[in-house]
């Protein structure tokens, strides 16, 4: 997929620490990939961030070209967005 992060999603990527080749691993081969509001969709997958699992999303406005990386988050909550058709 071709992409570019928004400055806003670049800054939240950094706050939160999610390293740039997870977030490069979520975005070229997801587990899932599920509609989010508007023209957003949730790329996601489980991954391993110090020792711990996580669901890491990205939120990407895919309606463009380039697809626009519009924010990025992990969260432990898997079951409230796994699966979420």
């Amino acid at each position: 997929m071709r992409y570019r992060v928004s400055d806003h999603a670049r800054q939240e990527i950094e706050r939160r620490r999610i390293p740039l080749a997870l977030l490069e691993g979520v975005l070229e081969k997801p587990n899932q990939a599920v509609p989010e509001r508007g023209n957003t969709r949730a790329y996601q997958s489980t991954v391993e961030i110090s020792g711990k699992m996580f669901l890491l999303r990205i939120i990407v406005d895919d309606s463009v070209d380039p697809a626009v990386v519009v924010t990025a988050y992990r969260t432990t909550k898997v079951e409230k967005y796994w699966g979420k058709l």
